[in-house]
């Protein structure tokens, strides 16, 4: 299959660089001028556990391939579209034009209404799923992630169509397994306000990396995100399809957090997912914070342990 991935950024480079690898033809789309930035490789430290319960290592510099402008009549069968939440709407409006008769994974976060996102896309050309990996690029610009083996899709109440199950049998064959959620809009958000649970904590120390062994900010985490459980009823999202995620944040958070802690430092793929999140200037914490702040404004949901973090993030005039 010929797979374009949008940008080059982790998740795009993580899972290019596994496609590739399963024998497909990789590409990317950059912005005029960023081939040259970029430069022909993209330097990997990842550790790989879709074989390997503990992961296999890999250190190499991997050869891509770069495009700066997308024709319509491209011949592309799969873009994979992963950017921040708040890039989403004019991602889609870019691609819109220049889908051709590709499939559209939308592969990230997404705090919007999911379909009024991508208004400007084909809905029939479009499938969505939530990538399992973490990592980041370090200061010398190695990539630096874990491959879990584990990737989340969904649809909002029906079957997956033909596109879609095409889409997860690429995954498939990339020794990927898949898990399914009929109500993906629930379970975006839900994942969205532990996003901005974690994140509130990251920022107050730094970024992420900075959580590793914390059992006490951790559980700060899962008491923000439980507070910000109300958005989501006020939204239409039935809790109780969820009871597996709610049930980390209802329960008795210090185990939780005493699990979630241990966990991060003595597996090893855990810890190296949030320790290559170490760049204090990265924008998407902080959006996700700002975002999820003004949504419970909006609703009238009191989030005083995120509205105390507000400091860290900034002002929510203009940052959204």
């Amino acid at each position: 299959m010929k797979i374009l991935m949008f940008g080059r950024g982790v998740i795009s480079s993580t899972y290019g660089w596994a496609f590739e690898r399963a024998g497909h033809e990789v590409e990317f789309y950059v912005r005029p001028g960023r081939s040259v930035v970029y430069g022909p490789a993209i330097d990997v430290d990842i550790v790989d556990a879709r074989k390997r319960p503990w992961g296999q290592r890999f250190l190499e510099s991997w050869p891509v391939r770069y495009r700066e402008v997308l024709e319509p009549n491209h011949d592309f069968d799969l873009i994979v579209l992963s950017v921040a939440h708040h890039r989403l709407a004019e991602a889609a409006t870019f691609l819109a034009p220049r889908v051709g008769n590709a499939t559209v994974l939308i592969f990230g976060n997404v705090w919007a209404e999911p379909l009024s996102a991508i208004t400007s896309l084909p809905p029939e050309q479009v499938a969505w799923g939530f990538p399992g990996t973490g990592g980041g690029f370090g200061t010398d610009g190695v990539l630096r992630t874990a491959i879990i083996p584990f990737v989340t899709f969904g649809t909002f109440g029906q079957p997956p169509t033909e596109r879609e199950r095409a889409v997860r049998d690429v995954f498939r064959g990339a020794g990927f397994r898949i898990t399914e959620q009929a109500d993906f809009r629930g379970w975006l958000w839900m994942h969205f306000v532990f996003d901005a649970g974690i994140h509130a904590q990251g920022l107050r120390l730094g970024s992420l990396s900075e959580l590793v062994g914390k059992r006490k900010e951790l559980r700060e985490a899962l008491l923000t995100s439980r507070e910000l459980l109300p958005i989501l009823t006020a939204r239409g999202v039935d809790l109780g399809r969820h009871r597996g995620a709610v049930i980390g944040l209802n329960g008795p958070t210090w185990l939780t957090a005493l699990v979630v802690s241990w966990l991060i430092v003595h597996v090893p793929l855990a810890r190296r997912s949030l320790e290559a999140h170490s760049d204090p200037s990265a924008e998407e914490p902080r959006v996700i914070c700002v975002d999820t702040l003004a949504e419970a404004h909006r609703r009238g949901v009191k989030a005083p342990r995120l509205e105390a973090a507000a400091s860290y993030f900034g002002s929510l005039v203009g940052e959204a």
